[in-house]
């Protein structure tokens, strides 16, 4: 069955009959290999095609479907039809030469692309793949098309009529029909990386940027067309195209995508709603990064980005409610807001309905109350809401967490659930070692229909460097040595800002900002309140391992692995803590520890795992 993009349930209701049915077709007619989309914008001018067509050694095929009946004619050339309208006559361009400059839009991008032309010989310079274009009559037959000699205007090879998309119709013929629309064939397949490229050209919204251009300096030039280039993947687009309405939850594994996908889906939604958008996560550090790639898109005034007990404390703000007296500590004020703003939200002193949409990362981290408290907060005429979800990231509230159901909390997740299981992020030897030391975490366990369930990452096969973890008398030798690698990857051409220390307890990020100071080590410490956390400053990341949830680096170091401190969690909780902090490496991971403890056993074991790669 070809795959659809978006998913045939999700444009259903804007198709029209012949649309439909030729989606249908496609669905049953065709094999796992053919990709399809359906009403996606190609490249920069929102061009839209009816459908795209394609497949790695048939070609790409663009196809206009139009529903016209013959009574609708009045009259049609080679360029222009007039159509007999219940509001009068219309004058519309040839669906053929529509066809046509849909593709030649997309192969004059793609002839750009070395890496997509012909180097030499007669095609030198042109797609190194076959490409046609063509129209469906969906309410025409081809005895009625013969009959008014309509192949004076469109050609009949480059027609698909109504009674060749039957559902009866034979698979192999309803294929030729199309393939026949191709001015010339290939015997080459084209490689997984040029369907990558090609997808990355016709589709710009589903790129994925590099961890270098996230944190560039904003002067840096963008190279105009890599030699790698990073793209959703299909499961990925169709799953970011194919969110239509309500409620929709995505339990995601660690680098599948999931934050990518949620910045898809604000982005769409920012074109539509006129209402603002809030985007809700727990830590602040993701919250600073999630909002400041999405104003690098413009869209700062219509998506709100905010962690969670931050927005509440400013509704408080917003509608005069007042915040409660902060006399207990930071952690007791702001539980505090969050009962606060329920109760006014309850009093009708904050209203609800203020979004059309709210988009939640980090979802395994909230609690039942708060749920029950934001789905009140999505208007009613959208109620468009998505929660992204990794039950195995769940690291915060400790023995405290308790189980729900989504249903509980008002979130609609029966039949509206999506599960990512492929990792991205991380190579197979680190995500190896992760999965080994994190087994009791990710071991499945029985949930009900609309439970988050736990979800077993799967290696996408890159490699690269195997994890390190490196034992020393004393936490300071671990830092020196940690520091050293940092500095050798640097002269190496590694920029500062693609390195991150990521730490557990706060003496040892003390003790990492002190020697990356006085060896001149340029970084950022979550701890320096004198100023705000720049994830595009140049400089060495230094992270709780808290906070380092939904960030990346091509370069993780963790000092301390085991170590005991005074806000010390069970050993399942530091498990998470550890799980997610050695995640965030999306190519070399270096681990230190010093004395014995349960995790650096843990830790020790896990390493074995590298035996089997």
């Amino acid at each position: 069955m070809a795959t659809l993009i978006p998913a045939i349930g999700a444009c259903k209701s804007r198709m029209t009959g012949g649309e439909r049915r030729l989606a249908e077709r496609f669905e049953e007619k065709f094999e796992d290999d053919y990709l399809c989309w359906y009403d996606v914008s190609i490249g920069d001018k929102t061009r839209h095609p009816d459908f795209v067509v394609f497949h790695p050694s048939r070609g790409l095929l663009v196809l206009e479907v139009k529903d016209w009946k013959l009574t609708t004619i009045q009259s049609i050339d080679k360029q222009s039809v007039v159509l007999s309208t219940d509001h009068g006559l219309k004058h519309e361009l040839n669906p053929l030469e529509q066809a046509r400059q849909y593709m030649y839009v997309i192969t004059s991008k793609l002839e750009r692309d070395p890496q997509l032309v012909w180097p030499s010989g007669s095609l030198k310079g042109k797609p190194a793949f076959p490409y046609g274009h063509g129209v469906v009559l969906a309410n025409i037959d081809r005895k009625q098309f013969d009959e008014h000699n309509m192949e004076n205007v469109l050609p009949s090879h480059l027609v698909i009529c109504k009674d060749e998309m039957t559902p009866s119709v034979d698979a192999e013929a309803f294929q030729k029909r199309l393939w026949d629309m191709f001015p010339y064939k290939f015997t080459r397949k084209l490689s997984l990386p040029q369907i990558d490229r090609i997808r990355w050209h016709m589709f710009p919204e589903i790129r994925i940027p590099a961890q270098a251009d996230m944190f560039a300096d904003s002067g840096q030039k963008e190279i105009e067309i890599p030699d790698v280039l990073r793209v959703m993947d299909i499961q990925q687009e169709q799953l970011a195209r194919s969110l239509g309405e309500g409620h929709r939850v995505i339990h995601g594994v660690a680098g599948s995508g999931k934050t990518l996908i949620l910045g898809y889906r604000a982005e769409h939604l920012a074109k539509m709603c006129q209402r603002p958008i809030l985007v809700l996560c727990y830590n602040k550090t993701l919250a600073a990064k999630l909002a400041s790639t999405l104003a690098a898109k413009g869209l700062q005034d219509k998506v709100n980005v905010v962690n969670f007990h931050a927005w509440c404390v400013r509704q408080l703000k917003a509608y005069n409610v007042g915040t409660p007296p902060n006399d207990s500590g930071i952690d007791a004020f702001f539980e505090a807001c969050v009962d606060k703003v329920i109760r006014s939200v309850d009093q009708k002193l904050i209203p609800s309905a203020q979004y059309d949409a709210v988009l939640i990362d980090e979802g395994h981290d909230f609690k039942a109350e708060w749920f029950k408290l934001v789905v009140q907060m999505i208007h009613p005429d959208t109620n468009s809401l998505l929660v992204l979800y990794d039950d195995a990231q769940s690291i915060y509230n400790g023995p405290e967490k308790r189980r729900f159901s989504f249903s509980s909390v008002g979130v609609q997740a029966q039949g509206r659930t999506t599960i990512l299981k492929l990792n991205y992020r991380n190579t197979a030897e680190i995500l190896a070692v992760a999965r080994a030391f994190a087994d009791d975490l990710l071991s499945a366990k029985d949930t009900e229909e609309d439970q988050a369930p736990i979800v077993q990452p799967m290696s996408t096969g890159r490699h690269g460097p195997k994890p390190l973890l490196i034992k020393f008398p004393k936490l300071s030798s671990e830092i020196e040595y940690l520091a050293d690698r940092l500095a050798s990857a640097n002269k190496m051409g590694m920029p500062w800002n693609q390195m991150a220390v990521i730490y557990r307890h706060y003496g040892i990020g003390k003790e990492v900002a002190q020697l990356l100071s006085r060896k001149g080590v340029p970084f950022e410490w979550q701890q320096d309140k004198k100023k705000s956390f720049d994830p595009n400053h140049d400089s060495v990341k230094i992270v709780t391992m808290h906070s380092s949830k939904g960030l990346e680096f091509p370069v993780v170091c963790i000092p301390g692995v085991g170590a005991t401190g005074p806000n010390a969690e069970s050993a399942e909780e530091e498990a998470r803590l550890l799980y997610v902090a050695m995640t965030r490496a999306t190519h070399e991971l270096v681990m230190t520890h010093g004395e014995e403890s349960v995790i650096a056993e843990k830790m020790g074991k896990a390493m074995g795992a590298l035996d089997t790669i």
